[in-house]
């Protein structure tokens, strides 16, 4: 990975291709890993124990985030906790409602006074967020993760919503706020300047955070060079 000035935020990589995790695992800048049953599909995981317990052996003691994978309640509460017995570092992913629209709050306070570690995912209003902070209030640490980058794709600016849920998590500092599903490196920096904890980056965009501070004119000569290069490349004719 390139390297990169430090924030005041952790990252966590979020992918679930295990060559990438090993290697991610040896930058300091890495705070922890999350992962998803999306990513996991797509990166052709078939066994969802063998993928996790191999990841743990290479994380250390790094956050690493797994997902339950049922839509009923007394399911995700059985999955919750098998996945929280895996290690010390685990935190488990509990939607904020299941697929029917059911708020998962109760199973969310359940779980966090049992001592489960957390992080509430796939969270896009203000809400959800205050929904969630209620049922965390009770919990020794858990992890609040705002889609801010689907706020977007839905045309809307998240920086307001991320800001709102920063205020509403501010008497609960046990609980960390998430920026989820960033689209380009400047979401890095909104998320630092609104004050989340953490903020979530693939494998690709974590690539790029080696070109934070360059000098634009810089960037538009290599931008000017590549298109000449791939149009020569190419052995495009005029």
């Amino acid at each position: 990975m390139p390297e990169a000035p430090t924030f005041e935020i952790k990252i966590f990589a979020d992918g679930a291709d295990v060559e990438s995790i090993i290697e991610l695992s040896k930058e300091p800048l890495i705070a922890g890993f999350t992962t998803n049953p999306t990513l996991m599909r797509k990166a052709g995981i078939a066994e969802y124990e063998e993928f996790a317990r191999d990841v743990l052996g290479h994380v250390g003691g790094r956050a690493i985030s797994f997902e339950v994978i049922s839509d009923e309640f007394d399911d995700m509460r059985r999955q919750a906790r098998r996945l929280s017995s895996w290690g010390a570092n685990v935190y488990v992913k509990i939607p904020v409602t299941n697929t029917r629209g059911e708020s998962t709050g109760n199973l969310i306070r359940e779980l966090s006074r049992e001592g489960v570690k957390l992080n509430v995912t796939a969270i896009l209003s203000l809400a959800q967020v205050e929904s969630v902070a209620n049922a965390l209030e009770e919990s020794a640490g858990a992890i609040v993760s705002v889609f801010a980058g689907r706020i977007a794709d839905a045309g809307q600016d998240p920086i307001p919503l991320m800001a709102a849920a920063r205020d509403v998590l501010v008497p609960f500092p046990a609980m960390e706020l998430l920026w989820a599903s960033p689209r380009e490196i400047l979401n890095l920096c909104q998320a630092v300047a609104v004050g989340c904890d953490i903020i979530t980056m693939t494998h690709d965009l974590l690539r790029k955070i080696g070109g934070l501070g360059r000098d634009l004119e810089e960037v538009s000569l290599d931008t000017v060079k590549m298109f000449y290069d791939d149009a020569k490349s190419a052995g495009y004719l005029l």
